[in-house]
């Protein structure tokens, strides 16, 4: 079967204008519109992240910080800076871009060496954020973009190599895992896993051979195992996730009450700024469990609508992604895309308890400026890639 995703042309003479097509296409500046639907569903999908955010953390704003607008002030602001990122990230000429795969690995190299330095601060156990005046930033946010560039980088340049172990496999999974090693020094084992999982998919996508894939996988999950065995905190949460109820009062606490959550809000909700499980019984109720809170508030149809804005959303990546000609282009954006598919349904696996709690925020809706801004400066880059893409990506 032909590999529709990485073909190129096969004559020596069709290579060479595939080659100057490539080369042209890297620094040609892009002339068509955006895709303002993606704009817009995206734009559509903030509002009621931020909807969300002001009515999930009003009580617990008030309560520690003496303003209930608190989150929701500090959330306005994030999504202002991440406006400005978004279109600054659209209106980039692409030959700049591409130059970035190294110095933007090597900054998040050095951000998360930062945060194992004594000049973050350890926050529950872990030491993921970096102060910077009144904000912390979360290094990881910025990780996944860093190596989704690099990754579709090598993937665009080593076709020929990709099928082979030394050349092909070793240089992607040693600079995965290196930042993988980083995050579990942290800890944290759910960046961690969503870094594997870019990896994973982009490997997919560039033609990896199957069989290594498969025994990469299978090494990944036996060190996940290992890991878990290893700890007994990493243990008693996933046994917890097996059977929240079992032990509701402890390790099961989180995932018993979004499950509470979720049911309480029937088919039409109890209304909005009406959540009871917001009201202390949910931890991070504004932020990683916003979609419990939303469950509960406006019941089955809320959720609903708000995955069929996310499907839409995923739809308008998924038509910029086949509409693109250069092969790095194609392969940026879909590791883009990865990114925010990867974080919307990890978020709605661990809020419905299909996956162990790992603290993956909800794109766009969960509460968090590295995250929001990081999440726009995706969907920025993508409206860059539409500017490019065949017409019929835009037609409908």
């Amino acid at each position: 079967m032909k590999n529709t995703f990485t073909e190129k042309p096969k004559t020596a003479k069709s290579r060479s204008s595939f080659s100057r097509a490539v080369s042209n296409a890297a620094r040609a500046e892009p002339a068509a519109p955006f895709d303002w639907w993606l704009f817009t569903i995206m734009l559509t999908i903030l509002a009621i992240g931020l909807v969300m955010v002001l009515s999930a953390s009003g009580i617990v704003a008030e309560q520690v910080n003496g303003d209930k607008y608190y989150f929701f002030k500090r959330q306005l602001a994030f999504a202002a800076l991440g406006g400005i990122a978004l279109w600054a990230a659209a209106l980039l000429p692409r030959h700049w871009l591409y130059r970035l795969q190294y110095p933007a690995l090597f900054f998040a190299l050095l951000l998360l060496l930062i945060t194992l330095s004594p000049f973050a601060p350890a926050i529950n156990g872990a030491k993921r954020w970096i102060p910077v005046g009144p904000i912390s930033v979360q290094p990881m946010e910025f990780v996944k973009i860093a190596l989704a560039l690099y990754l579709a980088y090598f993937m665009s340049a080593k076709q020929d190599l990709i099928k082979t172990f030394s050349r092909g496999v070793i240089p992607p999974f040693a600079v995965t895992g290196l930042f993988c090693f980083l995050l579990l020094l942290q800890p944290d084992f759910g960046s961690a896993v969503v870094l594997a999982g870019i990896l994973f998919f982009m490997c997919v996508a560039g033609g990896t051979r199957f069989v290594y894939l498969f025994f990469s996988l299978a090494l990944a999950c036996a060190g996940a195992m290992a890991l878990a065995i290893a700890s007994p905190y990493r243990l008693r949460r996933l046994l917890a996730f097996l059977d929240p109820f079992q032990d509701a009062h402890n390790t099961g606490y989180q995932l018993v009450q979004s499950l509470l959550a979720i049911g309480s809000g029937s088919f039409f909700g109890v209304g909005v700024g009406a959540s009871k499980q917001k009201m202390f019984y949910l931890p991070e109720a504004h932020n990683d469990f916003i979609m419990a809170v939303l469950a509960e508030e406006l019941g089955f149809v809320g959720v609903t609508v708000v995955m069929l804005l996310f499907a839409l959303l995923f739809w308008r990546c998924y038509r910029i992604i086949m509409g693109q000609h250069n092969l790095r282009d194609r392969f940026t954006a879909f590791g883009l895309t990865t990114i925010l598919v990867m974080g919307a349904v990890m978020n709605l696996a661990v809020v419905m308890g299909v996956a162990p709690p790992k603290g993956v925020p909800m794109p766009l809706m969960s509460y968090g400026g590295s995250n929001l801004l990081a999440t726009m400066l995706c969907v920025g880059l993508l409206l860059n890639f539409s500017r490019t893409a065949d017409p019929w990506t835009k037609s409908s």
